[in-house]
C-alpha cells in the first residue's frame, strides 16, 4: 500500500491580481538599453535578491533548447555580458548556434525583460578585466570546477580547490585559458508589465537595419 502523502499544490489556485500602472508606448525611452537602465535601477530600488540574475535560453546544432540562470555583469549600447567556463555547456552550445534570449524576471515587481539576439565572446582582455576583479577564492574556483564534465563527489571538487588554493598561495591567480565572457547583442527586446485581468503590457524593441529601434505593442 503506498504511503499517504500531501496532494501537490494546484499552481491554478495561486491566482492573483496585477495592479501596476500599465506600460505605455509614450511613457519608454526610444531605445532598450535606456528603459532597462531605468527598470534595472528600479529592481535594485526595490531591494530584490540578485537583481542582475537571468536566464539564459541557448540551443545547439541537435535543435534541443537549455535553460540556466547566470549573472549580468555588465551591460551598455553594445550588449549584455556574462562570463562562465568556454568548456560548459552552454559554450559548447554557443559555438554550435551563437544565438541566445536572456530572461529578467522580476516579479516582486510584476515584470520580465526578454533580449533576444547574437552573442559575440568577449576578447582576453576583456575577460581578464572583469576576472581581475573576482574575490580570490571565486578566481581559484575558476580553476577548480570543470563545468558541466561528471564529478564523481562533492570531495574530489573541494579537494582540487585545495590543492589549488595552495599551488596559487605565493601569487597572483591567473586568468585560465579555458574561461571566458560572451556578449549577447540584442535584435529584440521585450518589456512585460503584469496588468488586471491578465490583460498584460508587453512592448517589443526591434532592432532596424540602421541600428535604430522600432517600438510595437504584443497582445498579452
Amino acid at each position: 500500500m503506498a504511503a499517504d502523502r500531501e496532494p501537490p499544490p494546484d499552481p491554478a489556485a495561486m491566482r492573483r491580481q496585477y495592479g501596476r500602472a500599465p506600460l505605455k508606448e509614450e511613457d519608454v525611452a526610444s531605445d532598450p538599453v535606456t528603459q532597462f537602465t531605468l527598470w534595472f535601477r528600479e529592481a535594485i530600488d526595490a531591494g530584490l535578491t540578485e537583481p542582475n540574475a537571468m536566464s539564459l535560453a541557448t540551443a545547439g546544432a541537435d535543435g534541443f533548447p537549455a535553460a540556466r540562470t547566470v549573472l549580468l555583469k555588465h551591460f551598455d549600447e553594445r550588449g549584455f555580458v556574462f562570463f562562465t567556463n568556454l568548456e560548459s555547456e552552454k559554450a559548447r552550445q554557443l559555438s554550435e548556434n551563437p544565438r541566445a534570449a536572456l530572461l529578467f524576471p522580476w516579479l516582486a515587481l510584476e515584470r520580465q525583460v526578454i533580449f533576444r539576439g547574437d552573442v559575440e565572446k568577449l576578447s582576453t582582455a576583456e575577460t581578464l578585466r572583469y576576472f581581475v576583479t573576482r574575490p580570490r577564492d571565486s578566481r581559484i574556483a575558476a580553476w577548480a570546477s570543470r563545468q558541466s564534465a561528471p564529478l564523481s563527489s562533492r570531495q574530489v571538487l573541494e579537494m582540487e580547490w585545495q590543492a589549488l588554493k595552495r599551488k596559487f598561495a605565493a601569487g597572483e591567480v591567473p586568468l585560465p585559458e579555458f574561461w571566458g565572457g560572451y556578449r549577447v547583442v540584442p535584435a529584440t527586446v521585450e518589456f512585460w508589465q503584469g496588468g488586471p485581468d491578465r490583460l498584460h503590457d508587453r512592448l517589443m524593441y526591434t532592432r532596424r537595419p540602421d541600428g535604430g529601434w522600432s517600438i510595437g505593442r504584443l497582445a498579452p
